[in-house]
């Protein structure tokens, strides 16, 4: 309860923060409290776009459980719990808006454009950070959610398939193959529900880890989309972050991974800037050091200059403009806020 109540008054206090348009930040003159407003402004912002059914959507697809809890865990990493301050009552909306979208396998989805296991991992990592926070009666409801959720993820994985497709996930729960991405949420989302106590078997986070390690390339300078694919910043940190948060601390793979983002660290117009300014943050965040220096100071000054007065950002880049501002405010937000470390993802 102690760590509820510190929450709670470091909610009031960011709240009471002037705020000013961030976007007037320039890219070199950026102190810690300019964080701090521009994550509120965003939260400002994420708080007029829930729809009065609780959920928040995704501009090309419309209600959707991972847009919603992509923007729940934001206001989480900001500092603000369920039930209390200025967004309690938001938060409480958008997870039981997520539970009652909970399908008879366990599948947590409403609308997808790209792959269902996208939306469930996301959901799922997201009732694994949050229901330690919940009051007596939700948090039995999302507990048992969660459970049926993780039973999903571990019949999904289970899926025959070859040696190098074994241990990951793809679009569909029947799926035969594997990719980073999908992976990456599956994962996470394991991985936060076995630290608070859910049945999570050592060996299918094992058997995880080797596949993203296969994902490296032969010279261990990154990661790709599959194992045998090229590198990207995105995949990269994708990949960081799988190992990092699963225990497999500055693996070759990882520092290698980390050595090429700072020498290939991602543009504002790249392919899935947002994806990977979450995923480059926080595996960067997990590694530390010199590794986390660098990349703080530059996603984080490309962030402050591209904040808009609104308080949100918008991609550049056609993979993710059609997603909408809700999408890329809520991830911006989960990389800006991972000092503050309020989500147990971001512990090191």
């Amino acid at each position: 309860m102690q760590f509820l109540k510190t929450v709670a008054v470091t909610s009031v206090i960011i709240s009471s923060i002037l705020v000013y348009p961030a976007c007037l930040v320039q890219a070199d003159e950026w102190s810690d409290k300019d964080v701090d407003i521009a994550i509120e402004n965003a939260l400002q912002y994420l708080s007029k776009r829930q729809l009065p059914n609780g959920a928040w959507q995704i501009d090309n697809i419309g209600e959707s459980t991972a847009s919603t809890s992509l923007a729940v865990m934001a206001f989480l990493a900001g500092g603000h719990v369920p039930g209390e301050g200025p967004y309690g009552d938001q938060i409480d909306k958008g997870i039981r808006w997520v539970l009652d979208h909970q399908e008879p396998n366990g599948m947590l989805i409403h609308k997808t454009s790209h792959g269902p296991m996208y939306s469930h991992g996301i959901s799922t990592l997201m009732l694994a950070e949050v229901v330690g926070m919940l009051g007596v009666e939700d948090a039995a409801r999302a507990r048992k959610a969660l459970e049926r959720a993780i039973r999903l993820i571990l019949e999904a994985q289970a899926v025959p398939k070859s040696e190098r497709q074994r241990g990951g996930w793809r679009y569909q729960p029947s799926s035969r193959d594997s990719d980073l991405s999908v992976t990456g949420w599956q994962l996470l989302a394991l991985r936060a529900a076995k630290d608070i106590g859910c049945d999570v078997p050592a060996e299918s986070i094992d058997l995880a880890v080797e596949y993203v390690k296969m994902c490296a390339t032969r010279d261990q300078k990154g990661f790709g989309y599959q194992p045998g694919g090229g590198p990207t910043p995105t995949r990269t940190g994708t990949g960081i972050l799988c190992m990092e948060v699963c225990g497999v601390h500055e693996s070759p793979e990882a520092v290698g991974g980390a050595e090429y983002i700072l020498k290939d660290p991602l543009d504002y117009r790249d392919s899935y800037f947002f994806y990977g300014v979450y995923y480059c943050s926080v595996g960067m965040f997990k590694i530390g050091g010199k590794y986390w220096e660098e990349t703080r100071k530059d996603l984080f000054s490309l962030l402050l200059e591209k904040q808009d007065a609104d308080g949100s950002w918008s991609s550049e880049n056609a993979s993710e403009s059609r997603q909408g501002r809700v999408y890329s405010t809520t991830l911006a937000v989960l990389a800006l806020a991972i000092e503050y470390r309020y989500l147990p993802i971001y512990q090191r």
